[in-house]
């Protein structure tokens, strides 16, 4: 976990641990992230670096009580509030689930379609990478929706991406289509 984001998220797993509040942690984060994606006023807020510390601190102090946030989330809140740091706490975020999830043994994989999996094909699929990816590690599923792929699915997780997506094999096609065919083969 390198850079800013990863330092902070880092700290802040570390104490979560320690204090016997992960899960709880990650999910006040998310929410929070979750927030500042609806609302895009609280979003602008928490980039705007000329909102001065006093203000960002008391604005985070005020959403921690309300939310009924752990003493632990609040604190680092009021860090990241104090630094000017609200900008990154999307990412950040994502560096504590990562480290949430390895904490947990699970690996998430991301499976882009054109809609939304059926529950059967989405569990066949959960499954399948179960398989591949062997026991003593649990195998979660985050889906994307992107019409661009136009079907099929495109998988990713650890470093491995499949893609299976009809734009791919179109174009490997259209690639094969291209090549020119030697007709001399004798």
């Amino acid at each position: 976990m390198f850079g800013v984001s990863g330092n902070y998220a880092s700290a802040l797993y570390i104490a979560a641990v320690k204090a016997n509040v992960l899960d709880k942690v990650e999910s006040e984060l998310l929410t929070l992230v979750e927030a500042s994606k609806r609302s895009p006023t609280f979003s602008q807020f928490m980039k705007d670096l000329s909102v001065t510390a006093d203000t960002r601190m008391k604005a985070i102090n005020d959403i921690c009580a309300q939310a009924k946030f752990a003493d632990i989330t609040k604190n680092f809140l009021a860090v990241v509030a104090e630094s000017g740091r609200l900008g990154h706490i999307e990412r950040i975020a994502q560096r504590f689930a990562e480290l949430t999830m390895a904490h947990k043994g699970e690996i998430k994989a991301i499976v882009t379609s054109v809609i939304p999996l059926p529950p059967e094909e989405e569990k066949e699929l959960k499954e399948t990478l179960q398989d591949i990816i062997g026991h003593g590690k649990k195998v979660k599923v985050e889906q994307k929706i992107d019409t661009s792929i136009l079907g099929g699915l495109v998988v990713e997780f650890g470093q491995k991406v499949f893609d299976m997506s009809i734009r791919t094999r179109a174009r490997q096609m259209e690639r094969f289509l291209r090549e020119p065919v030697n007709l001399d083969s004798h």
